[in-house]
């Protein structure tokens, strides 16, 4: 099996890099935080004391981190100096489109094989290996990449070249942004018109307004026993997440000259929802605020 380095061990990172050991590949994680390096050792990952130090010798990179800056910061500084010919790099965080260009850029002048290949699913999706990866890269990259991937996703689309990953999450984020608070508005006309939540539900799930944020992530408690709604809205995918992708959205849709309206309006409402000190809920818990609470 590989030899494979993965960076970053944080929500979604530790799961991910539990199922790629659970699939007896010789994983050698790092992470800022000691207690996330123990919880992936603990789940068969080996520790390494640096970035530099996991990468030296492997055969794939994996990085799962915050933002743009971090991982052009983690590629220039720790893993390109570091590998050595015929490394796959796999980039997983989810990040504005020019930093994922601009790294492949710099693996591509090393005569590296790189792809970006941001995912969907949340953290139940990552625990369980069925996330969704949406990859930009060349043919050959993806080619190679497809049964790492396989070990942590049960979907995995090639978007095209890269950074195109990127473009892919971002839009499909936007989309579930809006609709959760398209949904959440309607549950809230329709407590205040006197209508059950579950009528409604009922309803909805069976006409023209059914969505994914509806039938399988209903924001009101009771419909849908699995949602966050029926626990205290404890996050799969917390506000501030939703509130970062938005975010990303708006500034390519600002590069590209896209109009987004409605992404627009639903960036400005999750950052209202954030800022009132609900960034670690579920992005679902914004219909507490549309309620008024």
């Amino acid at each position: 099996m590989a030899k494979i380095a993965f960076i970053g061990l944080g929500n979604m990172g530790g799961p991910m890099a539990a199922n790629l050991a659970k699939a007896q590949h010789h994983v050698t994680a790092f992470d800022l935080s000691d207690s996330a390096v123990a919880a992936a050792v603990e789940k068969g990952a080996h520790k390494a004391a640096t970035a530099a130090e996991a990468v030296k010798g492997a055969e794939v990179v994996v990085t799962m981190l915050p933002a743009g800056k971090h991982v052009r910061e983690v590629y220039e500084k720790d893993v390109l100096p570091n590998i050595g010919k015929g490394v796959l790099l796999i980039d997983c965080s989810t990040i504005d489109v020019d930093s994922a260009r601009h790294v492949a850029a710099l693996a591509a002048k090393a005569g590296l094989e790189m792809i970006d290949a941001p995912v969907s699913g949340g953290v139940g999706g990552a625990t369980a290996g069925t996330l969704t990866f949406m990859v930009g890269g060349g043919d050959a990259a993806f080619a190679k990449a497809k049964p790492i991937l396989e070990k942590m996703g049960k979907n995995i689309v090639h978007a095209g070249a890269s950074g195109n990953g990127q473009a892919a999450k971002i839009c499909n984020n936007m989309i579930l942004g809006v609709s959760m608070v398209a949904v959440s508005e309607a549950f809230m006309l329709a407590k205040r018109l006197g209508l059950d939540a579950q009528k409604m539900f009922d309803v909805v799930s069976t006409s023209s307004g059914s969505c994914w944020s509806l039938v399988n992530y209903c924001p009101v408690p009771g419909p849908v026993p699995a949602s966050p709604a029926n626990r205290d809205y404890q996050p799969g995918f917390t506000a501030a997440m939703m509130l970062k992708d938005l975010m990303l959205a708006q500034q390519a849709a600002s590069a590209a000259g896209a109009s987004t309206p409605l992404g627009a309006e639903a960036a400005q409402l999750f950052s209202l929802f954030v800022n009132s000190g609900n960034a670690a809920k579920d992005f679902s818990g914004i219909v507490r605020m549309l309620d008024g609470k």
